[in-house]
């Protein structure tokens, strides 16, 4: 069974003391800030009023499924940055803080008064996370930058798919969750400089450069081999047997023999402990070679049973093959329920929601699900209060219009 798990409000995690504010909106910001409040940072969440994280929008069945994921263990304030009000509430909160991390065009920050410089001059210790599709400067600076833009001119979906068909896009926001990631890390090297005693600085984070580095040493191929990488579907261009291959029963199973050992280990495990010797299938270099053959072989023996005989033999000779699941096969798998992998948390609105669990595991201070994805300014009050409005003050922001109380 999928393990339950009640949230943890008070539950003490590394990142404790560290507040962050941030301003952006959909994936690649959101996913910034979850790796830091699944760690245990204070994430705040600044929300438009009316419509809040775009986020919000992406429902399934009527529930919005990716907020409630990638907005766990933060807090939402609404606040109309429109207004100076709004504007010098939001100094006040960065004045306490740690981390901002945004997401507008280069230079909208600056046009609403809240450049690097206004912010260093109030906090001098701020760690400014500035997330575009291109980056600050350069030719494409002002270019709008969603993915999807990037994933196209990174060379990723020039390499992705099957050669006889167009480039494919990946099927999720693949550049935001890469950049994301990369972004976390630049925050805690960032806040370690100021540890240190180093100032706060600025961490230009565009899309595109993430995403190129992800890819692997193309520009390095293509100097040396002036050949551009092909599309070669599920086989490596650099390992041979690397593939998925269809069993008798519809299901697919996923191998990679990506050193020689493997590939022998697989040769014998499929009854052809002669291919090890053949001229063809000797080396690494010979099996990419003879790559059409190689899979040929592999794909007829394992064609002809099923995915239990498949997996069967190749469990017993320990050679590295999976099926490929479906998401439903996936949460019925022993391993990933024994090790809590996916874990289902209560929700005021669906009942309970199934989402990944805090990744990755610290053995002496591990991150903790304290809160679940919190309504549209649903902390406005106690976050406004932390940094000493006083009631009075409030009443008067929320009758202008500049915030709102969830």
């Amino acid at each position: 069974m999928i393990p339950r798990i009640e949230f943890e409000p008070t539950a003490p995690a590394p990142l404790d003391g560290i507040r962050v504010v941030d301003l952006s909106r959909l994936v690649a910001g959101n996913m910034v800030s979850l790796q830091l409040a699944d760690q245990g940072a204070e994430v705040i969440k600044i929300e438009d009023p009316k419509i809040g994280d775009p986020l919000r929008a992406w429902r399934v069945n009527g529930l919005s499924l990716h907020w409630k994921v990638y907005a766990r263990n933060k807090k939402s304030l609404a606040i109309n940055l429109r207004p100076q009000a709004g504007r010098d509430a939001l100094l006040d909160l960065l004045a306490t803080s740690q981390v901002l991390i945004e997401n507008y065009r280069p230079g909208t920050l600056e046009q609403m008064g809240l450049g690097p410089d206004v912010l260093h001059a109030r906090n001098p210790g701020l760690v400014i996370v500035r997330i575009t599709g291109f980056g600050q400067d350069g030719p494409y600076r002002d270019r709008p930058g969603f993915g999807t833009l990037v994933e196209a001119m990174s060379g990723f979906a020039a390499k992705n798919g099957y050669g006889d068909r167009p480039p494919v896009l990946p099927p999720l926001a693949l550049a935001d969750m890469v950049s994301g990631l990369y972004g976390a890390y630049a925050v805690m090297v960032a806040i370690r400089v100021v540890e240190r005693g180093g100032p706060g600085q600025i961490i230009d984070l565009p899309l595109l450069e993430p995403m190129i580095s992800v890819l692997g040493p193309e520009a390095a191929s293509y100097r040396v081999s002036g050949e551009k990488p092909a599309r070669t579907g599920s086989r490596s261009l650099t390992t041979s047997p690397r593939n998925v291959y269809a069993t008798s029963d519809g299901r697919f199973i996923a191998i990679s023999a990506s050193i020689q050992a493997m590939a022998e280990r697989l040769f014998r495990a499929i009854g052809r402990p002669d291919l090890i010797d053949d001229p063809r299938f000797r080396t690494n270099t010979d099996r990419v070679r003879n790559i059409d053959a190689c899979d040929g072989i592999v794909a007829g023996w394992i064609a002809a049973r099923t995915m239990a005989d498949n997996m069967a033999v190749f469990e017993a000779a320990e050679v590295t093959a999976t099926p490929i699941y479906e998401i439903d096969q996936l949460l019925d798998d022993p391993h990933v329920q024994a090790r809590g992998v996916i874990v289902e948390a209560p929700d005021e609105e669906a009942g309970s929601v199934l989402m990944h669990n805090i990744i990755p595991r610290l053995s002496e201070t591990p991150g903790k699900l304290r809160l679940p994805a919190p309504s549209l300014g649903q902390h406005t009050r106690t976050i406004l209060e932390s940094i000493g409005y006083d009631a009075a003050r409030l009443a008067a922001l929320t009758a202008d219009g500049v915030i709102k109380e969830g």
